[in-house]
């Protein structure tokens, strides 16, 4: 069996530059998103430019405006940052099937037999850095026979293990000493900032080489708390080799268990499976014309080719649609469309079509559509009924097919009711269509709650009668009240 070969992308600047593609500028822009933290606004994701004039993560906000006053900033979207990084994945799955998120900015993917479809390793890391740069993103890849050791690469891989702080080292040296203060960097002098390191854009370990590869690398890199790194480096125990050789159990009764376990995930001891997530289920079809329609009856026959199809895909997944999009796509590249929504989940052609048709005259086609997409943007799974007989499943089969007589008056009451608030809801919006509902309030004007309609069922029984007579304030002639009941 090959060894099993893990690629771990990871996205350093994915919060700044998903803005940066929003803004499109020519120029570069030193670009921030700002986050809060403790009740303080901190930086979260900095562009090249940004770092470059010497800003870093977790810095507070003014500071970082004091160093660069032409700083952009931007707060974070942690929705959006986890929609984009859904995207990603999507665009990853060209490289393997088996991808899977690792928030808030990595993708792992399992290549194991799919390296050789592009060539080799190299050559999939360079088709990787080279759409990353055509998407205007900054990418660090490690390759490795583990998870944790292709996380690590990624991350770590050229950055040598610093000394702790604590000054157990002999070069640690106080900042106000004269010694050290005499070769401090230039731009802590207040000359300008160096240029922002070039990342390096991917690592490599050949199969059976983990422990080589992650030998020199800082103990960070095992996916470490800060606590635990801190911990060890007191020690003298900065390099992953140094923990390697190691005895287990003195390490795991000074530290504890976890940092036994991220080193055997790294090594390949703990298996660490890639667990791929499941794309959501899009319900859409689409009809491609050989040449551009814009007359009404044309635009009508090509949604009635369209609705049986995705009829059928709903009725397939046994979702039906709350709300339906048609949409036709110009000649110059522009889109057109309506939106609907339905008062009953359904998958039914018959019952999506006539909505559709009272708002099909505000698409304006222009010099014509050449494409038309029909989408259930929202879909319920429909509620499936125990079948008692075979009266049952005959009436259920001669309403499937529109026979007369195949509903009972009930339920044709309420399928025309529902028709009815689908129909308004399409002609004036479907949260203006209300229900009332029985409430229990001895104020009068309390006794009802207005719901959406498309939204909530029929009240259940009969409307409730008051709970008794309801006091009637008079007025007497010397300015006293009196109360009765009416």
């Amino acid at each position: 069996m090959p060894h099993r070969r893990i690629l771990s992308l990871w996205f350093p600047r994915l919060g700044a530059e998903r803005h940066l593609r929003r803004l499109d500028a020519a120029l570069p822009v030193a670009l921030a998103v700002v986050a809060d933290q403790r009740g303080a606004q901190v930086l979260a994701s900095l562009s090249g430019p940004a770092e470059a004039a010497g800003l870093r993560r977790g810095q507070p906000l003014r500071d970082a405006t004091a160093m660069c006053p032409g700083l952009v900033t931007r707060p974070a979207d942690p929705a959006g940052e986890a929609a984009f990084l859904a995207t990603l994945r999507r665009w990853a799955g060209k490289f393997s099937p088996w991808v899977s998120e690792e928030p808030p900015e990595s993708l792992v993917i399992d290549l194991t037999g799919c390296a050789h479809l592009f060539g080799g390793e190299a050559a999939l890391l360079a088709e990787v850095e080279a759409d990353c740069a055509a998407l205007g993103l900054s990418v660090r890849a490690g390759v490795a026979d583990t998870r944790g050791a292709a996380w690590a690469l990624a991350r770590h891989a050229g950055t040598a293990a610093r000394p702790h702080r604590s000054g157990d080292a002999i070069e640690q040296e106080a900042r106000a000493t004269r010694a050290r203060a005499g070769r401090r960097r230039g731009w802590e002098r207040g000359v300008a900032a160096p240029p922002a390191a070039v990342l390096p854009q991917g690592a490599v370990a050949a199969p059976g080489d983990t422990r080589a590869a992650l030998a020199d690398l800082p103990l960070a890199a095992l996916r470490l708390e800060e606590a635990d790194v801190e911990g060890l480096a007191r020690l003298g125990l900065r390099r992953v080799g140094d923990i390697m050789a190691l005895p287990s159990a003195g390490l795991a009764r000074r530290f504890g268990t976890h940092v036994l376990r991220r080193l055997d995930q790294a090594l390949g001891t703990e298996p660490e499976p890639v667990s791929p997530a499941r794309a959501v289920p899009r319900f859409a079809v689409r009809l491609t014309l050989p040449d551009p329609i814009g007359l009404a009856a044309d635009v009508e026959a090509g949604l009635d080719r369209l609705l049986p199809a995705l009829g059928r895909r709903l009725d397939a997944a046994g979702r039906g649609a709350r709300r339906v999009r048609f949409e036709g796509v110009r000649t110059d590249g522009s889109r057109a469309g309506v939106e609907v929504g339905l008062a009953r989940a359904s998958a039914s052609p018959a019952a999506i079509r006539p909505l559709l048709m009272l708002r099909l005259d505000t698409m304006e086609a222009g010099f014509g559509f050449d494409v038309l997409r029909l989408e259930a943007v929202l879909t319920e799974p429909l509620q499936a009924r125990q079948m008692t007989g075979h009266a049952e499943a005959a009436a259920a089969a001669r309403a499937r097919s529109g026979a007369p007589g195949s509903l009972t008056a009930q339920e044709a009451r309420t399928a025309a009711v529902e028709d009815l608030i689908g129909r308004l809801g399409a002609r004036l919006g479907t949260e203006a269509v209300l229900r009332f509902h029985p409430a229990e309030s001895h104020i009068p004007e309390k006794t009802a709650n207005a719901l959406t309609a498309a939204w909530s069922a029929p009240a259940p029984g009969p409307w409730p009668a008051p709970p008794g007579p309801r006091p009637r304030v008079t007025f007497s002639k010397n300015g006293r009240t009196s109360s009765t009941f009416s």
